[in-house]
């Protein structure tokens, strides 16, 4: 049977995955999901990429209404080829999963210093967590290395493919403090991540640039912090942990995706 490649536009988790079980899982009981299966994986990436403005909606938003429509300006997304083209001396690279979601959530990260992997950090469990809050922590601990690195004078662009998270700190924040953290449709979800995460992006915000890029499309750096924060949920791993073997990549990305 000819391999098939699914593009989830809403879902537990957006992007192109390669099986049928993956796609499903991502699928089920999400209300408003929105996939479809393509031949190649040309087709998928390029389905995927016109709609890749459309806000990611996933379990802690499911009542913001806003999160269902395009944003006006949306997020470029970033294919491997821009990335490789990045002259960013330290790219890092995020991703948190969630397993279901809400349920058992970790954190992962990939630290690449001129293209060429350097450190692979996991950890962050939560057994009552949600992809949301995994993504942020994720992202949140990248901006803590951004800033350690910023201060010895590096340049650093960071790749995290959750429009959430990029969106709540790089954009909607900036509202939700002007307005006491408090927005129109109700609580704001996450905020004992989003405030201090914020408060060390505006620090930086002008030497560190944030980037979209697609989950499980064959980015490297992405596949293995995918990798990283699954290992983080099967070790129950609650602190954020420096992965000790970076040798292997091959080895390192056959271990369990999200």
């Amino acid at each position: 049977m000819a391999a098939k490649f699914y593009v989830i536009w809403a879902g537990h988790q957006t992007g192109i995955f390669t099986d049928w079980p993956s796609c499903k899982r991502n699928v089920d009981k999400f209300p408003g999901a929105r996939y479809k299966s393509f031949k190649t994986r040309a087709e998928a990436e390029a389905a995927f990429a016109d709609q890749a403005t459309v806000s990611r909606h996933t379990g802690d938003d499911s009542n913001n209404k806003t999160s269902k429509r395009k944003h006006k300006k949306g997020l470029k997304t970033y294919s491997a080829a821009e990335i490789a083209e990045c002259d960013a001396e330290y790219l890092l690279f995020t991703d948190g999963g969630c397993d279901p979601n809400p349920g058992k959530a970790g954190s992962g990260l990939a630290v690449y210093y001129k293209q060429e992997l350097q450190e692979l950090w996991f950890g962050l469990f939560n057994p009552q967590g949600t992809n949301n809050t995994a993504e942020l922590n994720a992202l949140h601990q990248a901006i803590i290395k951004a800033a350690d690195l910023i201060a010895q004078n590096n340049t650093v662009a960071i790749f995290c493919d959750s429009q959430y998270a990029i969106q709540c700190v790089d954009t909607w924040a900036v509202n939700w403090q002007k307005n006491n953290w408090k927005k129109a449709g109700g609580d704001i979800k996450n905020l004992a991540i989003i405030q201090p995460m914020f408060t060390l992006y505006q620090r930086v915000k002008d030497r560190l640039t944030l980037h979209h890029v697609n989950g499980h499309v064959g980015v490297e750096g992405n596949e293995l912090a995918d990798r990283m924060s699954m290992l983080a949920i099967k070790q129950r791993e609650k602190s954020f942990t420096r992965y000790s073997d970076t040798q292997d990549i091959a080895k390192i990305l056959a271990m369990q995706a999200g």
